[in-house]
């Protein structure tokens, strides 16, 4: 194998590397490169992304970081084998360790390695000695030999580097005499920031961004000189004509870097199977006690309003004939299911999650709260479907009683676990995320990542003060664009004085990096509420890290990583809406004691049943109808009130459709009109027969009047 490049960072360096793991992936297997590694500053946020990518271009990945010592030096570490991925996810979870301050979480600090730590963890690692500007080897000559000594001969090389920099031969000669000191080899590295000489002017721009300044005024800290990209093998060979050996072993180095990130990680979520008894008969067991208290005490109750049976214990139309005996035929084919896919751990895991929510609501609420019967949580989406969230009280909807089905939810055919989204009141949760990582162990759980990307407000900003444009200037097009940074040179040609700017060679490089920077990531920061919970160490699978909030971590990862990851993703989320329920019950409460109204014999008043509150009370649809819907949830955006007005819903059922759709896949599916005008044909004449495609479908459509509405028909007409 001949040269390779161990030394490259992608837009995962933040603000420094300037092309996406993709972009370096694709150029390297046009340039002809057998392996190649990524090293990102102090992280490894794409290095899944950019695993899978290179695999694809049948590229081999090799997995690094460039990590930050405590002296603000950097050291290049190569991953050789799992002990050492493991050994380099808890070395970089400990570099970002003090990043955020007690009291001061905002305030984001430098990522720093104590050396003593690095030293002692090495097992696994390669280590090479840094950059040309900030290399352990070039600034501390001294503890470059002690870790040399950790490392060993074989696992510590001197890093060469080339950067057309003045000064570029005498460094490279010294540190060709450290090598010989020290008795460890020499190897050449590029420092790569861009996959193509094009987008190096991107990169300038990048650390101009990061230093808040413009070009002029970061010349020090930029590489202006434009060389820091992925060349062919051949022509980087051409920059070390003294030093063909340290090219060569960039090769024989690559040979040995084995691990590859693609395969088992080895994660495994808490499976329960303790104290001999397996997680599937302790999932039975709750679901059997809940069966019980929901299916059989409450047998003979009726309700007192007519409604759908959708919210609360089973009441009304859920206690027909047959009722219990069709959601015990749903219990034992769902436990049958979750047992052949093993993820009765899955279930337990979120049960668990959710009676430790039940316990911090009281803590929250007060045990003598009007808040205190209402649930700590809900459950949405398609785990609404499932009888065994039901029971478990992931869901508060029956699905037997709602003829919802399983297979979108759960079947057997799912290529990852089904998802369970949970929503809680806002205080509920911001309790609830520490608490998970303190039930769980703080090297087991975390939030997973987010990387907010440029859009065309953020390009224009940010490129536009790098490249020294007026402010206002840039304001004023801040406001006008449409938010894509492609368009940018669109909507700057359409402004008065478009010719004269597009004269200037200033104005046209800002409207060519607005397009190159467009979806590159800014910065990491935390998901809306997702959370990665492992029986192993998250922290050997992948490096945690303080979050902007006290007492929260997260992962180096995205929603998209950990799924590739195999990782278990459980999504708490805080919704806005569930706290306003929870405040109008406290509310009604204080107003029923001032008003001297009482519900109870006792005169002391209940507590407010939301699960009685009627479903088809007249007053409230007439509302809904003329759209007068502002704080409702799910029916309070310009579109969905712009469609109510035509679909005038009449009832839940009628509410349900509407809600779904205004969604992506009945948009885009063209079912909107179609419905709209065959539920106007109803109102005018209510012998109306919605037209279907075929005589077996007027069934399963019925409800959507002939349209193709829910995922669940899609599944039943299939």
């Amino acid at each position: 194998m001949g040269y390779v490049e161990l030394h490259a960072h992608s837009a995962y360096s933040f603000l420094d590397g300037a092309s996406l793991p993709e972009e370096l992936a694709i150029r390297a297997a046009e340039l002809g490169y057998g392996a190649l590694a990524l090293t990102d500053h102090d992280g490894v946020y794409g290095s899944l992304e950019f695993a899978q990518a290179a695999k694809a271009f049948g590229v081999r990945p090799i997995t690094g970081a460039e990590v930050t010592l405590a002296d603000g030096s950097h050291v290049t570490l190569l991953v050789e084998s799992a002990v050492g991925y493991a050994n380099l996810c808890r070395l970089v979870t400990a570099a970002h360790s003090g990043t955020r301050v007690p009291g001061k979480e905002r305030e984001l600090l430098e990522p720093a390695l104590r050396q003593e730590l690095l030293q002692e963890r090495n097992e696994g690692l390669v280590c090479l000695s840094g950059c040309a500007r900030h290399g352990l080897a070039v600034r501390n000559p001294n503890a470059a030999a002690r870790l040399a000594q950790a490392f060993g001969r074989d696992r510590f090389f001197v890093e060469l580097q080339r950067p057309f920099e003045r000064g570029d031969a005498r460094r490279n000669a010294v540190l060709r005499e450290l090598a010989e000191a020290l008795g460890v080899e020499t190897l050449a590295t590029g420092d790569v920031h861009a996959h193509n000489p094009r987008r190096t002017a991107l990169q300038d721009a990048l650390v101009a961004v990061k230093n808040r300044t413009s070009l002029d005024g970061c010349e020090a800290e930029r590489r202006g000189n434009r060389e820091s990209f992925l060349r062919p093998p051949a022509e980087l060979a051409e920059l070390f004509p003294h030093d063909r050996d340290a090219v060569e072993r960039t090769g024989e180095l690559a040979e040995r870097l084995e691990f590859d990130l693609n395969e088992d990680l080895g994660y495994r979520y808490p499976d329960f199977s303790e104290n001999g008894e397996s997680a599937i008969a302790q999932l039975v067991r709750v679901c059997e006690r809940a069966f019980q208290e929901r299916y059989c005490r409450h047998a003979g109750e009726t309700s007192r309003f007519p409604q759908t049976p959708s919210t609360g214990p089973l009441r009304g139309q859920a206690l027909r004939a047959g009722h219990k005996k069709k959601a015990r035929a749903r219990l034992d084919e769902e436990l049958k299911l979750i047992d052949e896919l093993g993820l009765a751990g899955f279930f337990l895991l979120h049960w668990e999650v959710l009676e430790l929510a039940r316990e911090l609501a009281v803590e929250v609420r007060g045990r003598d709260s009007p808040r205190s019967t209402l649930p700590p949580g809900r459950g949405r989406g398609s785990s609404v479907g499932s009888i065994v969230c039901y029971l478990t009280g992931l869901s508060h909807v029956d699905p037997v009683a709602a003829g919802l089905s399983l297979g979108r939810f759960l079947n057997r055919d799912m290529a990852a676990v089904p998802d369970i989204d949970l929503d809680f009141p806002r205080d509920i949760r911001e309790k609830l995320l520490p608490a998970v990582s303190d039930k769980y162990g703080r090297e087991h759980a975390a939030l997973v990542a987010a990387f907010p990307t440029y859009h065309a407000r953020g390009a224009i900003r940010d490129v536009g003060m790098a490249l020294g444009l007026p402010h206002a200037e840039l304001e004023r097009l801040a406001r006008l664009t449409e938010g894509n940074p492609r368009r940018v040179a669109d909507e700057v040609a359409s402004l008065p004085d478009a010719g004269a700017k597009l004269r200037s060679a200033r104005w046209r490089a800002f409207c060519e990096l607005c397009r190159e920077i467009g979806g590159l990531p800014r910065y990491a920061s935390q998901h809306p509420g997702g959370m990665v919970i492992s029986s192993r160490p998250l922290v050997e699978l992948v490096p945690v890290m303080p979050a902007a909030m006290a007492g929260r971590q997260l992962v180096q990862w995205d929603k998209d990583s950990c799924a590739d990851a195999g990782f278990l993703k459980i999504d708490l989320l805080g919704l806005g809406m569930l706290s306003a329920v929870e405040e109008s019950v406290e509310l009604i409460a204080e107003s029923s004691v001032r008003t001297g109204f009482r519900d109870s014999p006792s005169g002391e008043g209940q507590s407010l049943d939301l699960s009685r509150i009627p479903l088809d009370d007249p007053d409230v649809y007439d509302d809904i109808q003329r759209a007068d819907t502002i704080g409702v949830f799910q029916i309070e955006s310009r579109a969905q009130m712009q469609s109510l007005l035509r679909t005038r819903p009449e009832n839940l059922d009628d509410l349900t459709v509407q809600v779904a759709l205004v969604r992506p896949g009945p948009i885009q599916g063209k079912a909107v009109h179609p419905y709209i005008e065959h539920r106007q044909r109803l109102r005018e004449d209510p012998s109306f027969v919605p037209p279907v495609d075929h005589p077996l479908l007027a069934e399963p459509l019925a409800d959507t009047l002939g349209v193709v509405v829910f995922q669940d028909q899609v599944l039943e007409v299939a």
